[in-house]
């Protein structure tokens, strides 16, 4: 049953709650969301998208109640969440914030159209806190982009051209990094490693060195620019790109280091990992990176 205290109040009987967990620890979460989670019937955890240690977990779900796992197509097809939330309260726990992922963005649009109460509590993201953590300016980064592991033959090149645009255009980028080997977000994950980091970014690279030699678009503007970029930046050193990898970001363990991609894959990194890809930075910026830099 939901809980019955005063708390609970403000949520309603029926529906359903996008809550965000924050970024690693229960000390992390919201004192609304601990209670959104509190007052719920049900209680899912969406373990695709992003990851928390499982020892917090059991800390959440020893002051919340019980928690169930749920994947990919609970999400994605939510048919047993919808039919639960027509007559219950129902929290979808969501690592950092709920509406970082178009996934939850689509839930939220699709609950509407079923006429199911929908609310939305927030919580603290990799995207508010890496940037100022690391001292780059926030107003001075790009579009940000995910580095995939490869499906067989299949390698997205994709990362690397934002971020040759993005460098082109003397603005920071934020790679996250992919969380399951399969693509299926089903299970069995397994979060990036900074030397897996280092492989998807070469697979790329070598993929996009074969055509370094087409002409560019002549139709789509857009298109051409983002060619031209990408062939400009694959003109540099491989091994000599600066990379910062941030790694458990937003609880105690975590930690910065700045290198190169060269050197990025004898970092050992966190549980969880992302990239920041400086550009060209100003001098309190230069100085901030300096901080995180091995001697």
């Amino acid at each position: 049953m939901a809980a019955t205290d005063s708390e609970s109040n403000a949520f309603p009987e029926k529906g359903l709650l996008l809550v965000g967990m924050g970024m690693g620890s229960l000390d992390g979460m919201t004192v609304e969301a601990q209670r959104a989670a509190k007052a719920a019937d049900h209680r899912r955890y969406e373990a695709y998208t992003a990851l928390w240690p499982e020892d917090e977990l059991k800390r959440l779900e020893e002051k919340v109640g019980p928690i169930e796992r749920v994947m990919r197509p609970e999400v994605e097809e939510p048919d047993e969440l919808f039919t639960l939330a027509k007559n219950s309260l129902v929290a979808l726990l969501v690592v950092g914030d709920p509406l970082q992922a178009t996934t939850h963005v689509d839930l939220q649009l699709r609950a509407q159209e079923a006429g199911i109460d929908c609310r939305v509590i927030h919580g603290i993201s990799i995207t508010t806190v890496v940037t100022g953590a690391i001292g780059l300016s926030n107003y001075k980064f790009g579009r940000q982009t995910t580095l995939t592991y490869p499906y067989g033959d299949w390698i997205a090149t994709s990362p690397l051209e934002v971020l040759a645009s993005n460098s082109e255009q003397h603005l920071h980028t934020l790679a996250l990094l992919d969380l399951d080997p399969t693509g299926l977000g089903t299970g069995d994950q397994r979060p990036m490693r900074p030397e897996d980091a280092v492989q998807s970014m070469r697979l790329m690279w070598e993929r996009l060195q074969k055509t370094m030699n087409e002409p560019l678009s002549e139709e789509d503007g857009r298109l051409a620019f983002r060619q031209m970029a990408t062939k400009r930046y694959l003109q540099q050193s491989f091994d000599e790109i600066p990379v910062v990898l941030c790694s458990d970001m937003g609880t105690s363990e975590q930690s910065m280091v700045t290198t190169t991609l060269g050197g990025l894959g004898d970092e050992q990194g966190g549980r969880l990992n992302c990239l920041v890809f400086p550009a060209s930075t100003g001098e309190v910026e230069g100085k901030a990176l300096l901080r995180w830099k091995k001697e």
